[in-house]
């Protein structure tokens, strides 16, 4: 039988993959330490499981409005404002399945066959294939260790096409933690405007910076950004609900409209309970969120540290998120056990193979030679893997 052609060149998430693996070899009894997943190793904080339960038993638990309930949409408009300065009415937010689903859409509406949507190198893994998936092409823009992996004009003005349809943002960064200033993201706006691109700023790691850095909204920054940017987020990362499924979008008021369209003939609308928990999340006690913020800092500093202590390793420097990137460049090339490390991908097989420690190569976001590590894990169990990849690559030769 045949099948699409489309959905048969996807490969499935490489962190994910991962995470299954390093999931199944633990309920076969091993002592596997996984890095590999990005969710907050923390519980949601009780006031939204609360709020969920008491909608369960109001029950709330019927179909509502595709685009999402206005509870919500009310609590997401005071959200961009009160964090962002961003003036945004209720036709202007949609509210989907996770942050995944609101990127999906918007690529959805914005992409006709053949137009091009650019990207940063390293990126997330699943930008190539939601791009691929709207029927767009994927132009993967080279960036530079020197310049933190960001766009810059230069390699913006090299990729640019009268076919160029958009560009993805994502700050703080997943997988290298970068944040972009102000004047990085006002240089990109200035450059969506002169070729008149659309932007779609991901924004979903936005709690999460340590130190001087703070979080800007490209669409913040002028009229006209605003109006040619979507601002997708979700309550994933900084309320530690990755399983509950919740994100939400903010643009132009039309092109809202069209992915409320393409949500209702897709998902319809995202679970009716995890709504009224999620008007909680956005309206409540915030205090949990810098709590995590900081015992996040102190874990990357810890790997920071041990990895400063092992000859050959380095990494790129993490202002936001909670990946750290390890530069593995020094031991491709080199031995082990008798067998040649050719990739990142073999490293990474080894490691959890052999030393039962599970990370995600560099090639799945376009950079080979690194390894991506989360600290979204505890700190003994942060601890039991680095000893464990000190050991390993002491054994490469």
């Amino acid at each position: 039988m045949d099948y699409s052609l489309k959905a048969m060149k996807l490969p499935p998430s490489i962190t994910l993959a991962i995470t299954a693996k390093a999931k199944e070899m633990k309920a076969e009894g091993k002592d596997v330490v996984g890095f590999g997943a990005g969710e907050p190793d923390f519980n949601t904080p009780q006031n939204i499981i609360d709020a969920c339960k008491k909608a369960l038993d109001e029950g709330k638990t019927k179909y509502v409005p595709a685009s999402g309930i206005n509870e919500l949409k009310d609590a997401v408009v005071n959200k961009f404002k009160r964090d962002n300065g961003l003036n945004y009415e209720r036709s202007q937010i949609i509210i989907s399945t996770g942050g995944k689903q609101c990127l999906f859409n918007t690529l959805m509406a914005l992409t006709n066959p053949g137009d091009e949507i650019l990207i940063a190198k390293p990126y997330w893994v699943s930008y190539p294939d939601l791009i691929a998936l709207s029927g767009g092409n994927c132009v993967v823009v080279e960036t530079r260790e020197e310049e933190d992996y960001k766009f810059t004009l230069e390699s913006l003005e090299a990729s640019v096409t009268p076919k160029t349809k958009a560009i993805i943002v994502n700050s703080p960064n997943n997988p290298t933690g970068t944040v972009y200033s102000r004047e990085e993201l006002q240089s990109i706006a200035d450059f969506c405007k002169k070729h008149d691109i659309f932007i779609i700023s991901d924004e979903i790691y936005e709690p999460l910076i340590y130190g001087e850095e703070k979080h800007i909204s490209i669409a913040s920054l002028s009229e006209d950004a605003y109006k040619r940017t979507v601002v997708v987020n979700a309550l994933s990362k900084a309320y530690a609900m990755t399983g509950w499924r919740l994100g939400y979008a903010a643009g132009p008021k039309d092109l809202i409209k069209i992915l409320g369209n393409i949500q209702s003939h897709t998902t319809s609308n995202s679970t009716s309970f995890v709504q009224y928990a999620a008007v909680e999340a956005l309206n409540g006690d915030q205090s949990f969120i810098p709590l995590m913020n900081e015992e996040f800092r102190l874990r990357r500093d810890y790997m920071i540290e041990r990895a400063d202590k092992i000859k050959g390793l380095d990494y790129i420097y993490p202002k936001g998120a909670f990946y750290l990137m390890l530069d593995v460049r020094y031991f491709i090339g080199k031995h082990f056990r008798g067998n040649t490390i050719k990739s990142s991908l073999d490293l990474a097989d080894m490691l959890l193979s052999e030393y039962l420690v599970a990370v995600v190569p560099g090639s799945g976001f376009g950079l080979e030679g690194f390894l991506r590590l989360s600290y979204a894990i505890n700190r003994d169990a942060i601890k039991k893997g680095f000893d464990r990849i000190e050991e390993f690559l002491a054994e490469i030769s």
